[in-house]
């Protein structure tokens, strides 16, 4: 049997390396210090597994050298600079590691807070740089007591929470689509009211990038929030309005940052950088020993799995090419996938059950509908940490209940798909078509007929 190549295109931990190395049917290329025009022209077309970190863009030109690779395993979190559908056209799955870096996030997250309210680099520099001693011009504040508000409370926000507890702070989470209870049982506040998190003492965002999340913080948040509050942003660059954010540093309505990432990166010439009451860090929510490490012992596994055809963990796309799928159940799969993401978005709120129906041919492949209606109610909240191969499961975990319904075909189309979601506010039916064999349409919400492109 060949052995599986295997392409290391940026630097990862020593121990990932070791896994790929020490693999008898795997041969490891490390081409993380190649030139980028070297990589993609001679050492991608060898590879069948590809491992990629921020430095290396899956763009057209890694595509087009990319005709035996059957996957790339992105090493963290962010796909963003990841062609998905491009890939999908190829047949190359996308893979992410998405969890590694948790607890690196969200001691970071406490790093800034504890630097805000205590001037640590400031009197820092000030003492080491400057060599001056003035105990007096440093008195700052304590979390003890002080309410934080927590946007977004899944993975990381959950932990900052707890952490936060620890300090004796009264903790607010805002997130409307997870149960109250992930909150309350921690003993933490919970509002659906995002109003209520812009009354904190200090305000943090643990939320995927998304078309709902981008500027969530933005001049009209920022004048709603008290007189001194604290905002730190170690998630994703953009989530605050840096504008906005650089206008109420300056004239005192936000009495200081921490920000770990910024929306066009690397920031060295951001005007944030030039303030004093801004604490910046170059994007370090990752950059632990430890994070580092499980990192790329993840990627590497993943890899090595994807290299045998074992198995392709936290899988972001389905393939295109080597999906088996017939031609015509392809465009549905992507319309039920809208449509959850649409149920998602109108509702706003923690999920109690998905419903997945189908009507006519496409009905024979309901499993496949029911995984994709759920990646795409889930991506609502959950981002990148929710996949095709996951979504099921992280469901399950959350305890939303999932069935599947073959419907008789008595609409008049020749295939229809719906989705009925539930969630602890109310319920949304959406259902559509599909014209002409690509022209997806949504053609019911509730009791509204209609003809609208998803």
């Amino acid at each position: 049997m060949s052995k599986k190549t295997i392409v290391v295109c940026d630097h990862i931990h020593q121990d990932g390396l070791d896994i790929l190395a020490n693999d008898s049917e795997i041969e490891l290329i490390n081409a993380a210090d190649e030139p980028k025009d070297k990589l993609i022209s001679d050492i991608i077309p060898l590879a069948d597994v590809a491992i990629t970190r921020s430095s290396t863009d899956v763009d057209d030109a890694f595509l087009a050298s990319a005709q035996k690779v059957s996957a790339v395993v992105r090493a963290g979190v962010g796909v963003d600079n990841v062609d998905i559908p491009g890939s999908s056209k190829q047949g190359i799955v996308i893979m992410n590691v998405p969890t590694a870096n948790t607890i690196a996030a969200v001691e970071l997250t406490m790093t800034h807070m504890l630097s805000c309210v205590r001037d640590f680099p400031y009197a820092h520099n000030n003492l080491k740089l400057d060599r001056v001693w003035r105990r007096q011009d440093w008195y700052g504040t304590e979390l003890k007591d002080k309410k934080l508000g927590i946007i977004g409370f899944g993975n990381i926000g959950s932990r900052v929470g707890k952490r936060a507890k620890a300090f004796e702070m009264d903790v607010l989470a805002y997130d409307p689509y997870i149960d109250p209870a992930k909150a309350t049982d921690l003993d933490i506040g919970y509002t659906k009211n995002f109003e209520d998190i812009l009354a904190c003492d200090i305000i943090t965002i643990h939320t995927p990038k998304n078309a709902e999340t981008i500027g969530m913080i933005d001049k009209a948040e920022i004048v709603k929030m008290k007189d001194g509050v604290i905002l730190i942003n170690c998630a994703r660059g953009g989530l605050f309005n840096e504008d906005a954010l650089l206008e109420g540093l300056t004239n005192g309505k936000i009495a200081k940052a921490g920000i770990d990432v910024f929306n066009k990166e690397p920031a060295t010439a951001h005007p944030l950088l030039d303030l004093d009451n801004v604490t910046v860090t170059p994007h370090l929510g990752a950059n632990t020993k430890e994070s580092q490490k499980n990192i790329a012992i993840q990627a590497a596994e993943n890899a090595i799995a994807a290299a045998k055809g074992i198995a392709y963990p936290n899988a972001l796309n389905l393939p295109i090419k080597e999906n088996e799928l017939p031609d015509f159940v392809r465009p549905y799969l992507e319309l039920i996938q809208k449509i959850g993401h649409l149920s998602a978005q109108v509702t706003k709120s923690a999920v109690k059950s998905i419903k997945v129906m189908a009507a006519g041919p496409v009905a024979d492949h309901i499993e496949s509908m029911g995984t994709f209606a759920t990646v795409g109610v889930l991506t609502e909240s959950l981002g990148d940490q929710v996949n095709y191969v996951n979504a099921e499961f992280v469901a399950e975990e959350r305890g939303i209940d999932i069935t599947k319904e073959v419907k008789p075909n008595n609409s008049g189309f020749t295939n229809k798909v719906g989705i009925k979601l539930t969630t602890v506010d109310g319920t949304i039916s959406i259902a559509g078509t599909v014209f002409d064999d690509t022209v997806q349409r949504i053609i019911e919400i509730d009791d509204y007929v209609l003809d609208v492109e998803p």
